[in-house]
């Protein structure tokens, strides 16, 4: 819209409801750096204005430089929690703190203060006498801030002795409903703090430049320092770069001046600047204007919400232009940071507007000036990929891709919720995108420009006054003339899914009469398409689809019905949106194949194919043909058929699933799945088995979905057949069986603390067997590791004489056939020496390792150095007709990647000293995993 129209809205505004302007708080410092410290003298003067209604007797005060001042703060639990190691690890040196703190008042009295409990980057204020509404009052502080290495949050000091400084000053909090917002860091970017007036006096030694998006007044130099004087008005927060060596370019529009230091070298000073006025222009056209003089845009701020897609791509792939890439680079960075400088929202409470905005944005740029750009830009030309629905999805429908990730999953949340409630991938990425998806929507259903009036509206109050996500609302019911509950209740507050399908279709000479179902009892408009060669005939917008609602329009040559054909409501299931009218069923959706991997296509049923090639000692190479449905997203039905080829034995092995979700929404037993699956391989030399396994797994979470905590349940039947061989005479009873097992996981892991309790039950004809394992792993502040490991098992009934269904020390007989052993029944060489944790865990291999009684072992080991473990493992093995005999090892854990990678070399046990006795290289073990789902995990972990 043209800044010259939104001039009277503005005065309508003003005069529907005046809007109050208070005094600000005043907030005056004189900083001085000590670059050989990484620190900062601070003398700041705070006044105080009571603007709220209360009286108050404390203060609450934002101070989260100390949040990096320990490995326990908020700060660094939630990188535990995320899997982050480098804060963790971390020299007391690179972790930053407050220190030093004195407060005075007016009267040079001082004043008592503490820090809030769980909350070290809070200072809480006691006043002398109670501060009544309107009044003020001024307090005087002096402090050191030891800076902390930015390579935690983006934020402190650099390799190259540069500094990037946010949220480092001590400051008032935000107060609202009656209290002050006490707000840890949590490196989300939601500090809450009071709109304040600021002086900044900032010394820096010779030579070192500044730049802020405070409003430069003075710079004079002495012979040593230089001097900075800034100042703004009515902020929230500002940012402070210092170098001594410039990154930063500046760009001068008719309205704001920009400094940013965004890498992209492929672009000259003009070229950039083009960008920059263009993406002002629009931002200022379609939200409003920017109420300070200064921006700066980063490219530490965009690393820390880089643009998701554009940033997973090698570096020597470029499917998009130069110019391209540096618009959405800056644009996503731009309207970041001015929506966060300028809403004077509670930033964690609210955090859905700034995101929703931000994303409607970039959307409406994408649909100026790049209508036709595809998600994967120039790639999508290519002949050889044009029938991957990935090379075809244009650049915006990839946002509702990511959100599908999560939804599909059930791990979505509302995006209402709090922004320190959301799962890591939610908060940065598949919850911010719904965010812009559903302005988006309501945008399209209410059109007339109504939800753009409503944004610059809000927006305008905004940059004033503190506001709300209710003002929010009654804006935008205000503009579309009618209740908007529905967008609220259910888009924006809740995690309901929304699913509409065809049900009956009649056809007459004229008219069309179909049915539409509401598949989730959840009420929102959705639109209705008509299409002729899939060209839009028609389109009409549905309401109040409660249950089963029929309709009749004309005909009008058109040979499909679509709902929401453009994907713009967030819709969970497209697949079930489309009827064609020539009366073949397949016409619905046709039969795609596609070779690798794409995303979901609605409106075809694909298959995907790809070359796999696998080993194992007894089948040689195995390469094969894996035929599957799994694309990006996770779908209701799944089969996978993974024929293959042994070279060594020359005939047909392989392995199949088919797999049934069912999806949970309201329940903590979120996710239950039923799946058959076969495999069929040899285990030994010239002896095949063949496994089949019906299964179900029900997973279940706790209502703090952050929590990492996971627990599940397993309920199969093992069903195996297998081949004699001659290096093994199997009984009756462990050639063919079939096996009933159920077992229970309850396992929370984060980076500094990992524990695990499990249970497994076996139930056969010949046997019934009971274990239970347990761990904790824990990683010290000083970055000691120490792991603990329990197992107990017991045989309930026993009939076999056989050691194959027995506990076992080292490596168990695996007769369920459950891990990947690359040599199975290997009992010397390298295949022998892979290691597995299960049953007794031993390294060592010692004389009887098997109990046919009850086993019970304790594995520990102790990090000496970095990755480097020493190990220890005792325990007691019971056979019947044999006293109990206790048994024992020792060695050196190279522990590379936990549970991944590790390598195992015994010193001593209850063989004695291993290191002196003959063939020491095949008595070390090793543990690899190779599996690419496994190793995924290792990668995703941090998300979820």
């Amino acid at each position: 819209m043209p800044q010259k129209k939104l001039l009277p809205i503005f005065l309508f505004l003003m005069n529907l409801s005046p809007i109050l302007f208070f005094g600000q708080h005043q907030n005056k410092l004189l900083v001085e750096l000590v670059p050989e410290r990484k620190t900062l003298t601070v003398q700041q003067e705070i006044v105080f204005h009571n603007t709220t209604s209360d009286t108050l007797s404390t203060l609450l005060l934002n101070d989260w430089n100390n949040a990096y001042s320990a490995k326990n703060t908020p700060l660094a639990k939630r990188f535990s929690d995320e899997f982050i190691r480098a804060f963790h690890l971390s020299k007391p040196q690179e972790r930053g703190s407050t220190y030093g703190i004195t407060i005075i008042d007016e009267e040079k009295s001082f004043l008592d203060w503490c820090r809030p409990d769980k909350h070290p980057d809070l200072i809480e204020l006691s006043l002398r006498e109670p501060l009544n509404p309107n009044q003020k009052i001024k307090i005087n502080l002096t402090y050191f801030l030891k800076l902390p290495k930015d390579r935690f949050t983006k934020y402190g000091y650099s390799e190259t002795q540069n500094y990037n400084l946010k949220y480092w000053y001590i400051t008032p909090a935000r107060y609202e409903n009656g209290a002050f917002c006490a707000y840890s860091n949590l490196n989300i970017d939601d500090i809450a703090n009071a709109p304040c007036d600021f002086e900044l006096t900032f010394k820096t030694p010779l030579g070192w430049k500044l730049f802020s998006d405070l409003d430069e007044q003075k710079e004079s130099s002495t012979s040593k320092t230089t001097t900075h004087t800034l100042g703004g008005k009515n902020r929230v927060d500002f940012s402070l770069f210092l170098e001594n060596q410039i990154s930063f370019q500046r760009f001068k529009t008719n309205k704001i001046e920009v400094l940013t230091n965004l890498k992209e070298n492929r672009l000259d000073d003009i070229q950039k600047a083009i960008a920059v006025d263009k993406i002002i222009k629009f931002t200022d056209s379609l939200i409003g204007i920017y109420p300070y003089s200064k921006i700066t845009v980063s490219q530490a701020d965009y690393e820390k919400n880089p643009f998701y897609g554009l940033n997973q791509l090698p570096a020597f792939i470029s499917p998009f232009p130069d110019t391209f890439l540096f618009e959405i680079k800056f644009l996503k960075t731009y309207i970041n940071t001015f929506l966060k400088n300028s809403l004077k929202l509670d930033p964690r409470k609210d955090n859905w507007i700034y995101d929703a905005i931000q994303i409607y944005t970039m959307m409406h740029y994408i649909d100026t000036y790049y209508p036709d750009e595809k998600m994967m830009g120039s790639l999508s030309k290519l002949k050889l990929l044009k029938g991957y629905t990935l090379m075809q999805v244009n650049f915006n429908e990839q946002y509702s891709y990511f959100y599908m990730l999560m939804a599909r999953k059930n791990l979505d949340q509302p995006i209402g919720n709090p922004k320190n409630t959301l799962l890591k991938f939610n908060e940065q990425i598949a919850g911010k995108y719904r965010a812009g998806l559903s302005l988006k929507y309501l945008d399209n259903y209410l059109g007339e420009q109504k939800v753009p009036l409503a944004i610059q509206q809000f927006y305008f109050i905004n940059t004033q006054r503190e506001s709300s996500q209710d003002e929010f609302k009654l804006l935008l019911e205000k503009q579309a003339n009618k209740n908007l509950d529905w967008f609220f209740n259910t888009i924006i507050n809740s995690r309901n899914i929304i699913d509409y399908k065809f049900t009956q279709l009649k056809k007459s000479n004229d008219s069309i009469q179909f049915t539409v179902k509401n598949r989730t009892g959840h009420t929102v408009p959705i639109p209705i398409f008509g299409l002729q060669k899939n060209q839009i005939q028609f389109k009409k917008w549905l309401e109040n689809v409660s249950s089963d609602t029929t309709l009749t329009l004309p005909k009008k040559d058109i040979d499909k019905l679509v709902i929401n054909y453009k994907n713009e409501v967030p819709e969970y299931n497209l697949r079930n949106n489309w009827k064609s009218l020539n009366g073949f069923i397949f016409k619905n959706r046709p039969i795609q194949l596609n070779f690798l991997k794409d995303l979901e296509n609605p409106y075809r049923n694909q298959i995907l194919f790809l070359p796999t090639l696998e080993y194992n000692l007894y089948n040689g190479l195995m390469p094969g043909m894996r035929f599957h449905n799994k694309t990006f997203l996770d779908k209701p039905l799944v089969f996978d058929l993974n024929p293959a080829y042994s070279t060594l034995t020359q005939k047909m092995i392989g392995s199949f699933s088919l797999l049934a979700n069912d999806f949970r929404r309201e329940s903590n037993t979120y996710h239950v799945r039923y799946w058959l699956s076969g495999q069929f391989f040899d285990y030994a030399p010239n002896a095949s088995y063949m496994k089949l396994n019906p299964s179900v797994l029900i997973k279940i979470r706790p209502d703090n979905v952050r929590d990492n905590r996971k627990e599940q349940l397993v309920f199969r039947e093992v069903i195996v057949h297998r081949e004699k061989t001659d290096l093994e005479v199997p009984g009756k009873e462990n050639e063919n069986y079939a096996i009933f097992n159920a077992r229970y996981l309850n396992v929370r892991t984060e980076l500094t603390n990992h524990v695990l309790f499990k249970t497994d039950l076996q139930i056969a004809n010949s046997f019934g067997k009971l274990g239970i394992e347990a761990e904790y792993r824990k990683l010290f502040t000083d970055n000691r590791q120490i792991n603990f490991r329990w197992f107990a098992g017991s045989f309930l009934y026993r009939k076999t004489n056989s050691d194959f269904f027995n506990f076992a020390l080292d490596r168990p007989t695996d007769y369920l056939f459950d891990y990947a052993l690359y040599g199975r029944s290997e009992s010397s060489g390298i295949f022998s020496q892979q290691y597995i944790v299960a049953e007794g865990a031993f390294k060592s291999k010692l004389e009887n390792p098997f109990a046919n009684q009850w086993m019970t072992t304790l594995n520990t080991s102790f990090n000496i150095w970095n990755w480097i473990e020493i190990y220890g493992d005792a325990g007691l093995v019971k056979n019947e007709n044999t006293p109990t005999r206790f048994v024992y090892d020792s060695g050196i854990r190279l522990n590379l990647v936990t549970d991944y990678f590790e390598l195992y070399f015994p010193v001593h046990s209850s063989n004695g000293w291993e290191m002196g006795q003959k063939n020491y290289q095949e008595r070390i073990r090793i543990m690899i995993t190779l599996n690419p789902d496994v190793l995924v995990g290792l990668f995703t972990r941090k998300w979820l």
